[in-house]
């Protein structure tokens, strides 16, 4: 797909949410590096109203512990949200915004803690996307950006340590453009109503979602260090509860990985 054939729907997202967001805009590049980068250069020089920034493609894009983010015209859709926010405890917020993101699209977009989106049926679990929060203080204020890549067409497996999915996969025919329409405006909200109350309501959506709820999982650490055991959902604060030989661990750092151990079953022959 050509990104001429784009169909950008800029000025309805605006409408929709200019009355919650004073100053909000939307624009849409052709390329650039990162759009998480893009807006963090932006606000450290004093740009700092509410902004959605999609990129039709990103030439260095990156997930959750400096990994790249591959992403093509058409076959994904890549954007930041940036705007100051001031919740009273950040813990939980990258959950919250999957859950936004997740309802918004389709019932069987599952959640990874701490920021992934996954498909999982007959054919195997596949990443549909990533969530990547980066926040600066400047001056009084607290800058959050906000980023989200999703594959709308499934990428080429190869090199990938998870096999990837798209999103056309559940809703066929929907472009990059038609998938902005349905999570920008829920984005926005979650995010609003986790400044305002924190992560507990989203708790029990979460968990409803949870791709690791009741398995057997694996947790290692950035020093190389790992545990294992079995994932019991989350806290009212974000955090991820493994049960160990050692009791229940909360895990609280987003700097570390986790796995399920053993692949989810798919239906047995013969059945749905």
């Amino acid at each position: 797909m050509s990104t001429g054939a784009i169909l950008w729907p800029q000025r309805s997202i605006e409408r929709a949410l200019a009355p919650v967001l004073p100053g909000f805009s939307v624009e849409v590049l052709p390329e650039i590096d990162s759009t998480n980068t893009e807006l963090m250069r932006r606000a450290r020089s004093g740009h700092m109203a509410p902004v959605l920034l999609v990129a039709e493609q990103q030439t260095a894009g990156r997930g959750r512990l400096g990994r790249p983010w591959r992403s093509a015209p058409g076959a994904s859709l890549t954007f930041s949200l940036g705007l100051p926010l001031a919740p009273p405890d950040w813990s939980g917020l990258s959950l919250a915004v999957g859950v936004g993101v997740a309802e918004s699209l389709h019932p069987e977009v599952r959640l990874k803690w701490p920021n992934d989106l996954w498909l999982g049926d007959a054919h195997g679990e596949r990443k549909l996307g990533g969530i990547l929060i980066e926040t600066a203080s400047i001056g009084a204020l607290r800058y959050a950006v906000i980023g989200v890549g999703l594959n709308v067409t499934a990428p080429h497996a190869a090199g990938l340590a998870m096999p990837a999915g798209g999103l056309q996969e559940l809703l066929p025919g929907v472009g990059a453009a038609q998938a902005l329409v349905r999570l920008a405006v829920p984005l926005v909200q979650a995010v609003q109503a986790f400044e305002a109350l924190g992560f507990a309501p989203f708790q029990a959506r979460f968990n409803v979602r949870d791709v690791l709820r009741e398995r057997e999982v694996s947790v290692a650490d950035a020093q190389g260090g790992t545990i294992t055991g079995s994932a019991h959902g989350v806290t009212e604060a974000g955090a991820l509860l493994v049960h160990t030989t050692a009791g229940m661990q909360q895990i609280t750092s987003s700097e570390v990985s986790v796995r399920p151990l053993h692949a989810r079953p798919g239906p047995a022959a013969g059945q749905p």
